[in-house]
This record gives C-alpha cells, sequence and structure tokens, in this order.
C-alpha cells in the first residue's frame, strides 16, 4: 500500500492507498473537495466538521439514489432485487449522524 499527499479544502491529507487504487483514490478525493467547497462557498456553515458531514450526508443520498435507480431498472428484468438495502443503510448512517449532534448539543 503506498501513500498519496491530497488536499481536500486547502488542507493537506496523507492517505494510503491499494496499488492500483490512485485513480479511484484522486477521483474520491475531488468529489469530497467539490462537495465541500459548494458547501463552504454556500456561506451558511463555517465550520470545517459540518461542512464534512453534510458533504458527506449529500455524497451518501447521491450515490443511495443512484443505486436504487439501478435496482429498479434490474427490478425491470429481474423482479426479485431487494432495493430496501441501500435506504436501511442511509437510515442506519442518519442515525448516527443525529446522536452525534445531538451529543454536541449544536445545530448544523
Amino acid at each position: 500500500m503506498k501513500q498519496l499527499e491530497v488536499q481536500i479544502m486547502g488542507q493537506s491529507y496523507l492517505l494510503g492507498c491499494p496499488d492500483g487504487g490512485d485513480a479511484r483514490l484522486l477521483d474520491a478525493v475531488e468529489r469530497v473537495d467539490t462537495a465541500m467547497c459548494k458547501i463552504r462557498d454556500g456561506g451558511k456553515v463555517r465550520a470545517r466538521d459540518r461542512i464534512a458531514v453534510l458533504a458527506a450526508l449529500n455524497l451518501a443520498f447521491d450515490l443511495t439514489d443512484q443505486s436504487a435507480r439501478q435496482a429498479l431498472a434490474g427490478a425491470e428484468s429481474t423482479p426479485a432485487h431487494p432495493v430496501s438495502q441501500p435506504s436501511e443503510k442511509l437510515g442506519a448512517l442518519l442515525a448516527r449522524l443525529d446522536e452525534a449532534l445531538n451529543r454536541d448539543n449544536r445545530l448544523i
């Protein structure tokens, strides 16, 4: 495993990367950086950790939405394809985030 130094919202991070995974990791970093900068530039949220949580939620929602659309498309050809699993994962993620934010006693 090698390490790559990347920039997210102007801050450097040293990330572990499996051999041959450079392009995928850099694509993920670009998506995260773009999502976080978009939220920051919106001007309503300043704290880096809050921006990261919102970006993670947006990316998870997009991924879940994409998975659901693919599942629906696959359901047309195979009716027994489960669609609920991504929704359950998103629900669990949202519950964990709510719990963490409630412990902090601050709103986003």
